[in-house]
């Protein structure tokens, strides 16, 4: 995916943006059972074109607990595929499930 892409749901925007560190996926909305696909599919494409990929979390308003399962799954896929993963700009709102669940730990960047 070169340039800029946007991939709308009613639920969740997917932004990307290649850098010249890493493919940037700005993500907008909620990460819930209904968007978990979307994000997966993305993301997984991507860590097999990019060495590193970063999930831009400032504007996501919600995750639900599979939603917090598809970040465990991107984690897996990223080691498995040697891509790094990142999370950036990930709101207070956020940071709270993500500690409760130790999953912080895993995300390099977090």
């Amino acid at each position: 995916m070169a340039g800029n892409s946007a991939v709308p749901t009613s639920e969740l925007t997917l932004l990307t943006e290649k850098t010249p560190s890493a493919m940037v996926v700005r993500c907008s909305g909620q990460i819930n059972s209904n968007t978990t696909d979307l994000l997966k599919a993305t993301v997984r494409s991507l860590m097999l074109e990019n060495q590193a990929v970063v999930l831009d979390l400032g504007n996501v308003r919600y995750v639900d607990s599979s939603g917090l399962g598809a970040l465990v799954g991107l984690y897996i896929s990223s080691r498995h595929t040697s891509c790094s993963l990142k999370l950036r700009n990930v709101t207070d709102r956020l940071k709270e499930p993500l500690n409760i669940t130790r999953l912080t730990q895993f995300f390099e960047g977090s």
